[in-house]
C-alpha cells in the first residue's frame, strides 16, 4: 500500500532504530535523561533560544504555549484552519479557559492588518487579546508557508499591542527547506516555537517547545500537570537527534514528489480546485458529483491510501517512506481512474 495519508505514518528507519537502542537514558522528569538534555540543547541552539521541552506531541507543545501566555477570560487570535482550533480538541478552553477569534487568512496565513483589526477594545463585557498564534506550514491550507517579511508586521501589531506571538512550527523545518531562511531568526520572531519531530522529520513520538529559559522552566511544571513527565524518554529523543542530524535536508524531496501528485491531478478529470504545492501537502476537491469518500475507495482499491478533508476535499501528504518510484505508480492510478457520473 501507497500511503499518502499522512507524513504522521512514518516508521523508523533502520539508522533511527539503531540510536534508539543505543540511547544512554535516565529520569527525564527529574531532568537527568542525557539523550533527551541533548536533544532540547539542540533544538534551542538551532533555533537561537535558550531552552527547549522535549513532549509527547505537538499538541500538547501548543497547549503548555496557550496555558502559558494567557490567563483565563483571555482570547487567542488565529486563523479559522489553524491546528489549535480544528484538531486540539478545544484544549485553548478546556486547560486555559480562553476564547479564540478566527480569522479567514489566505491559506491559512494571517496579515499583521487582520490581527490589528482583531484586537479587542478594554471592556469588561470582551474578552482580552492576549496572544497570537501562527501556523507554518499551515496543514488545511495545504502546505502553504509563511516567510519571515510577512511575520515582520505581525510581530511588530503584538508588540506595540502587548500580545504574545506563538509559532505552531509542526512543519517548520518543511518551509525553511523552500525558503532557506535561517531557523534561528524564526526563533527570535517568536515568544515560543512549537517544532515537531513526527511528521516530515519522521520520528515516531515527539515535539519540542522552544523559548526563553523562565519560560521553559515554568512550562515543565504545565508539561507535568498535563501528564507529559516521561521517564525514560531518551529512547524517543534519540530518534528525534536522528531526525535532525538526517531528515532535514532530503525533505526537498518529499515537496518534488508532491509537485508531481500535483500534476497528475491536473490530468484528471475528476479533481478540480488543486491548490498550489508549497511543501509536502496537495490539497484537491473532487467535482461536484462524486463525493470524496468514493474517491478516496477507488485509489484504496489500487494501492494509493489518503485523507478526506470533507465532503469534496482530499489530501494526500509526501514523506520519507514515499520512494519517487511510490509516486510515479500514484500518479498513474490517479490518471486512469473512472467514474460514472450517477443517473440524472
Amino acid at each position: 500500500m501507497i500511503t499518502l495519508t499522512s507524513d504522521t505514518l512514518t516508521r523508523p528507519t533502520p539508522g533511527m532504530l539503531e540510536a534508539m537502542c543505543r540511547a544512554e537514558v535516565g529520569d527525564d522528569v527529574f531532568g537527568e535523561d542525557p539523550t533527551v538534555n541533548r536533544l532540547e540543547a539542540m533544538m534551542a541552539e538551532r533555533m537561537g533560544r535558550e531552552a527547549a521541552l522535549f513532549c509527547p506531541s505537538g499538541t500538547m507543545t501548543n497547549q503548555i504555549a496557550i496555558k502559558m501566555h494567557t490567563r483565563p477570560l483571555d482570547e487567542v487570535i488565529c486563523d479559522v484552519d489553524s491546528h489549535i482550533y480544528q484538531y486540539e480538541v478545544g484544549g485553548y478552553a478546556y486547560h486555559s479557559g480562553i476564547g479564540i477569534q478566527l480569522l479567514q487568512g489566505d491559506h491559512g496565513r494571517i496579515t499583521a492588518a487582520q490581527v490589528e483589526a482583531a484586537i479587542r477594545p478594554d471592556h469588561a463585557w470582551l474578552p482580552v487579546s492576549r496572544l497570537v498564534v501562527l501556523e507554518n506550514t499551515c496543514n488545511r491550507g495545504g502546505g502553504s508557508y509563511y516567510t519571515l517579511d510577512q511575520v515582520k508586521p505581525i510581530r511588530e501589531v503584538c508588540r506595540r499591542k502587548g500580545l504574545a506571538l506563538h509559532l505552531d512550527g509542526a512543519r517548520l523545518f518543511n518551509a525553511l527547506t523552500e525558503t532557506g531562511e535561517d531557523p534561528a531568526a524564526w526563533g527570535a520572531g517568536f515568544d515560543s516555537l512549537s517544532i515537531c519531530l513526527s511528521k516530515g522529520l519522521g520520528a515516531p513520538v515527539g515535539s519540542l517547545l522552544v523559548g526563553d529559559r523562565d519560560f521553559i522552566r515554568e512550562a515543565r511544571r504545565v508539561r507535568k500537570a498535563m501528564g507529559g513527565g516521561m521517564r525514560q524518554a531518551g529512547y524517543l529523543a534519540a530518534a528525534g537527534i536522528y531526525a535532525l542530524e538526517h531528515h532535514v535536508e532530503r525533505l526537498h524531496i518529499d515537496h518534488a514528489h508532491a509537485r508531481l501528485l500535483e500534476a497528475a491531478l491536473r490530468e484528471c478529470p475528476y479533481a478540480e480546485r488543486i491548490r498550489p504545492v508549497h511543501t509536502n501537502i496537495v490539497l484537491f476537491d473532487t467535482i461536484g458529483w462524486l463525493p470524496a469518500p468514493r474517491f478516496l475507495e477507488a485509489m484504496r482499491e489500487m494501492g494509493v491510501t489518503a485523507s478526506g478533508f470533507g465532503p469534496h476535499t482530499i489530501r494526500l501528504v509526501t514523506h520519507l517512506d514515499i520512494s519517487r518510484a511510490d509516486t510515479l505508480r500514484a500518479c498513474e492510478v490517479i490518471r486512469g481512474l473512472r467514474f460514472e457520473p450517477p443517473p440524472l
